[in-house]
């Protein structure tokens, strides 16, 4: 449910390579939201050379979650300075610390209207991320992190994921389809 006073959220979930970077750029498109990326608002701040962007730099190499305090402040910082109201916020929260910390730091100062959990097996995003490897430059696109980043989805995600399904906030969308067929459905969502 979109609020009307405060920042509307929605958390944006699945596993890498699920394509929540392509439908968040077809709801930006389309809606006119602001898509805040935690990844790449992390990987701007590695580009930065800042302290925090070498800390930042050695969690993403292993494979490992980044420190909350420091995800949701950029994520604040960059609600503040949109000067927009609807916001997507993608890959997050990640875990149960991030989860927590988002409770901590935005509270009340935003409204989570719900949670898009885009819903793919490994296999699919196994072959997707491979296949994006071969252009994007990451360093996290390739064979072992893959499976760490699997593990970490499995292990630590889904439990958030549950948590928001219980609260009547999540809302799975089968994300093996088209990326045609899978914006029918967040369209549907959107709407609603």
């Amino acid at each position: 449910k979109m609020a009307t006073d405060l920042p509307n959220v929605v958390f944006v979930l699945g596993g890498p390579g699920s394509g929540k970077g392509t439908q968040c750029a077809r709801i930006v498109d389309t809606y006119g939201w602001v898509h805040l990326s935690a990844g790449d608002l992390l990987r701007a701040e590695v580009a930065s050379g800042s302290p925090d962007g070498e800390m930042i730099s050695n969690y993403i190499k292993e494979g490992k979650i980044v420190p909350v305090e420091v995800t949701c402040n950029l994520l604040r910082k960059a609600m503040e300075t949109s000067g927009k109201k609807n916001f997507l916020i993608d890959g997050f929260p990640r875990n149960q610390n991030n989860y927590d910390g988002w409770n901590r730091v935005m509270g009340e100062a935003a409204n989570v209207a719900m949670v898009l959990f885009f819903d793919c097996s490994e296999e699919v995003m196994r072959k997707r991320l491979l296949g994006r490897a071969e252009t994007s430059g990451r360093t996290d696109d390739n064979e072992a992190t893959i499976l760490k980043r699997f593990r970490v989805f499995q292990e630590e995600t889904m439990p958030v994921i549950e948590i928001f399904d219980g609260a009547g906030k999540t809302r799975k969308i089968d994300a093996t389809r088209t990326p045609d067929a899978v914006f029918e459905d967040v369209k549907a969502l959107v709407e609603a």
